[in-house]
Protein backbone atom coordinates (compact mmCIF):
# COMPACT_ATOMS: atom_id res chain seq x y z
CA UNK A 1 0.00 0.00 0.00
CA UNK A 2 0.96 3.62 -0.59
CA UNK A 3 2.74 5.91 1.73
CA UNK A 4 3.51 9.28 1.71
CA UNK A 5 5.00 10.93 4.62
CA UNK A 6 3.59 14.93 5.20
CA UNK A 7 7.23 15.71 5.03
CA UNK A 8 10.59 14.19 4.97
CA UNK A 9 13.47 15.15 5.80
CA UNK A 10 16.01 12.65 3.93
CA UNK A 11 16.03 11.06 0.84
CA UNK A 12 16.74 7.58 2.24
CA UNK A 13 13.12 7.72 3.23
CA UNK A 14 11.90 9.35 0.54
CA UNK A 15 13.25 6.40 -1.13
CA UNK A 16 11.95 4.12 0.64
CA UNK A 17 8.49 4.99 0.43
CA UNK A 18 8.37 5.48 -3.12
CA UNK A 19 10.52 2.58 -3.82
CA UNK A 20 6.71 0.87 -2.43
CA UNK A 21 4.39 3.48 -4.51
CA UNK A 22 1.36 1.96 -6.03
CA UNK A 23 -0.76 5.00 -5.98
CA UNK A 24 -1.57 5.01 -9.77
CA UNK A 25 -2.70 1.25 -9.90
CA UNK A 26 -4.74 1.78 -6.73
CA UNK A 27 -6.29 4.83 -8.87
CA UNK A 28 -6.77 1.74 -11.78
CA UNK A 29 -3.95 2.50 -14.51
CA UNK A 30 -2.22 -0.45 -16.30
CA UNK A 31 1.24 -0.64 -15.44
CA UNK A 32 3.94 -3.07 -15.76
CA UNK A 33 6.74 -2.32 -13.60
CA UNK A 34 7.37 -1.35 -10.11
CA UNK A 35 8.92 2.34 -9.42
CA UNK A 36 12.04 2.79 -11.04
CA UNK A 37 14.51 4.80 -9.17
CA UNK A 38 18.12 5.76 -8.74
CA UNK A 39 20.34 5.15 -5.91
CA UNK A 40 21.43 8.71 -4.45
CA UNK A 41 25.54 9.07 -4.35
CA UNK A 42 25.96 13.03 -3.69
CA UNK A 43 24.79 13.88 -7.32
CA UNK A 44 24.49 17.19 -7.67
CA UNK A 45 22.58 17.49 -11.15
CA UNK A 46 18.92 16.30 -11.23
CA UNK A 47 17.88 14.46 -14.40
CA UNK A 48 14.00 14.50 -15.23
CA UNK A 49 12.23 12.47 -17.80
CA UNK A 50 8.94 10.97 -18.93
CA UNK A 51 8.82 7.59 -17.86
CA UNK A 52 10.87 4.67 -17.93
CA UNK A 53 11.14 2.48 -20.63
CA UNK A 54 10.45 -1.63 -20.50
CA UNK A 55 14.46 -2.01 -19.93
CA UNK A 56 14.14 0.14 -17.17
CA UNK A 57 10.96 -1.05 -15.95
CA UNK A 58 12.56 -4.88 -15.88
CA UNK A 59 16.00 -3.41 -14.29
CA UNK A 60 14.35 -0.71 -11.98
CA UNK A 61 17.25 1.72 -13.00
CA UNK A 62 16.69 4.78 -14.84
CA UNK A 63 18.03 5.63 -18.98
CA UNK A 64 19.24 1.83 -18.90
CA UNK A 65 17.86 1.22 -22.81
CA UNK A 66 18.97 2.63 -26.07
CA UNK A 67 17.43 5.94 -25.28
CA UNK A 68 19.93 6.18 -22.43
CA UNK A 69 22.76 4.47 -24.76
CA UNK A 70 22.05 7.68 -26.96
CA UNK A 71 21.83 10.34 -23.97
CA UNK A 72 25.08 9.83 -22.53
CA UNK A 73 26.63 9.98 -26.37
CA UNK A 74 25.57 13.56 -26.33
CA UNK A 75 26.77 14.58 -23.17
CA UNK A 76 30.42 12.12 -23.51
CA UNK A 77 29.62 10.76 -20.39
CA UNK A 78 30.32 7.08 -19.80
CA UNK A 79 27.28 4.65 -17.60
CA UNK A 80 29.53 5.22 -14.34
CA UNK A 81 30.12 9.32 -14.98
CA UNK A 82 26.58 9.49 -15.89
CA UNK A 83 24.85 7.88 -12.65
CA UNK A 84 27.65 9.16 -10.52
CA UNK A 85 26.58 13.12 -11.71
CA UNK A 86 22.45 13.12 -12.05
CA UNK A 87 20.38 11.56 -9.98
CA UNK A 88 17.69 10.60 -12.72
CA UNK A 89 13.84 11.10 -11.74
CA UNK A 90 10.85 10.88 -14.25
CA UNK A 91 7.39 12.48 -14.72
CA UNK A 92 5.77 9.04 -13.72
CA UNK A 93 8.63 5.88 -12.41
CA UNK A 94 6.62 2.66 -13.69
CA UNK A 95 6.80 1.61 -17.01
CA UNK A 96 3.31 2.38 -18.31
CA UNK A 97 3.10 -0.09 -21.14
CA UNK A 98 2.98 0.32 -24.87
CA UNK A 99 1.23 2.88 -26.98
CA UNK A 100 -1.94 1.04 -28.14
CA UNK A 101 -0.96 2.18 -31.86
CA UNK A 102 1.98 -0.22 -31.46
CA UNK A 103 4.72 3.09 -31.64
CA UNK A 104 6.54 3.69 -28.67
CA UNK A 105 5.29 3.33 -24.74
CA UNK A 106 2.33 4.83 -23.83
CA UNK A 107 2.14 8.55 -22.46
CA UNK A 108 0.94 8.49 -19.13
CA UNK A 109 -2.38 10.04 -18.57
CA UNK A 110 -2.31 13.90 -16.84
CA UNK A 111 -4.05 11.89 -13.45
CA UNK A 112 -0.85 9.71 -13.18
CA UNK A 113 1.48 12.44 -13.60
CA UNK A 114 -0.21 14.80 -10.74
CA UNK A 115 -0.29 11.45 -8.68
CA UNK A 116 3.70 11.10 -9.61
CA UNK A 117 4.32 14.84 -8.92
CA UNK A 118 4.30 14.22 -4.94
CA UNK A 119 8.09 12.57 -5.52
CA UNK A 120 9.68 15.42 -7.80
CA UNK A 121 8.91 17.85 -5.53
CA UNK A 122 10.14 16.20 -2.27
CA UNK A 123 13.66 15.40 -4.25
CA UNK A 124 14.02 18.84 -5.52
CA UNK A 125 13.21 20.53 -1.98
CA UNK A 126 15.66 17.72 -0.25
CA UNK A 127 18.46 17.76 -3.19
CA UNK A 128 18.63 21.51 -4.30
CA UNK A 129 20.26 20.16 -7.25
CA UNK A 130 22.26 23.11 -9.11
CA UNK A 131 21.41 21.70 -12.82
CA UNK A 132 18.14 20.62 -13.73
CA UNK A 133 17.86 18.78 -16.96
CA UNK A 134 14.02 17.72 -18.51
CA UNK A 135 14.34 15.57 -21.22
CA UNK A 136 11.52 15.45 -23.66
CA UNK A 137 8.52 17.54 -24.22
CA UNK A 138 6.68 15.92 -21.42
CA UNK A 139 9.00 16.62 -18.79
CA UNK A 140 9.78 19.89 -20.21
CA UNK A 141 6.01 21.04 -19.87
CA UNK A 142 5.40 19.60 -16.54
CA UNK A 143 8.74 20.89 -14.92
CA UNK A 144 8.76 24.57 -17.28
CA UNK A 145 5.05 24.96 -18.38
CA UNK A 146 7.09 25.01 -22.23
CA UNK A 147 5.55 23.17 -25.15
CA UNK A 148 7.31 23.20 -27.98
CA UNK A 149 10.63 21.60 -28.52
CA UNK A 150 11.77 24.25 -30.94
CA UNK A 151 11.48 27.20 -28.81
CA UNK A 152 13.18 25.93 -25.83
CA UNK A 153 16.19 23.65 -26.80
CA UNK A 154 19.38 24.86 -26.43
CA UNK A 155 18.33 27.84 -24.50
CA UNK A 156 19.09 28.14 -20.61
CA UNK A 157 16.75 28.78 -17.51
CA UNK A 158 16.36 29.02 -14.03
CA UNK A 159 13.87 27.91 -11.54
CA UNK A 160 14.27 28.23 -7.63
CA UNK A 161 17.93 29.58 -8.17
CA UNK A 162 18.99 25.96 -10.35
CA UNK A 163 19.89 25.92 -13.91
CA UNK A 164 17.52 24.69 -16.38
CA UNK A 165 18.55 23.29 -19.93
CA UNK A 166 15.84 21.56 -21.78
CA UNK A 167 17.05 18.20 -24.17
CA UNK A 168 14.73 16.55 -26.74
CA UNK A 169 14.08 12.66 -25.75
CA UNK A 170 16.72 10.32 -27.47
CA UNK A 171 13.73 7.74 -28.10
CA UNK A 172 13.99 6.09 -31.67
CA UNK A 173 10.19 6.78 -31.20
CA UNK A 174 10.56 10.49 -31.98
CA UNK A 175 10.69 12.01 -35.41
CA UNK A 176 11.54 15.66 -34.08
CA UNK A 177 15.61 14.78 -34.51
CA UNK A 178 15.00 13.77 -38.24
CA UNK A 179 15.75 17.55 -38.84
CA UNK A 180 18.84 18.50 -39.56
CA UNK A 181 17.86 22.06 -37.47
CA UNK A 182 16.70 20.49 -34.79
CA UNK A 183 19.87 18.09 -34.38
CA UNK A 184 22.00 21.50 -34.10
CA UNK A 185 19.36 22.91 -31.13
CA UNK A 186 20.18 19.44 -29.60
CA UNK A 187 24.11 19.61 -30.25
CA UNK A 188 23.79 23.31 -28.54
CA UNK A 189 21.73 22.32 -25.39
CA UNK A 190 23.86 19.58 -24.50
CA UNK A 191 26.83 21.50 -24.74
CA UNK A 192 24.90 23.72 -22.20
CA UNK A 193 24.78 20.92 -19.69
CA UNK A 194 28.39 20.22 -20.97
CA UNK A 195 29.89 23.53 -19.82
CA UNK A 196 27.57 23.41 -16.54
CA UNK A 197 28.87 20.52 -15.36
CA UNK A 198 32.28 21.62 -16.28
CA UNK A 199 31.80 24.27 -14.12
CA UNK A 200 31.23 21.61 -11.32
CA UNK A 201 34.46 20.23 -11.23
CA UNK A 202 36.21 23.84 -11.29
Amino acid sequence: MTRRRSSYRSLASLQRDLSACRACVEAGYPLESLPVRNVFTGQRAYMYGQAPGIVEGEERRPWRGRAGGTLRRWLQLDEEEFYATFYCASVTRCYPGRASSGRGDRTPTPREQELCAFWREWELEILRPTLIVPVGGLAIKRLLGISGLASCIGCRYERDGATVIPLPHPSGASGWLNLAANRRLTERAAGLVREALARFQG
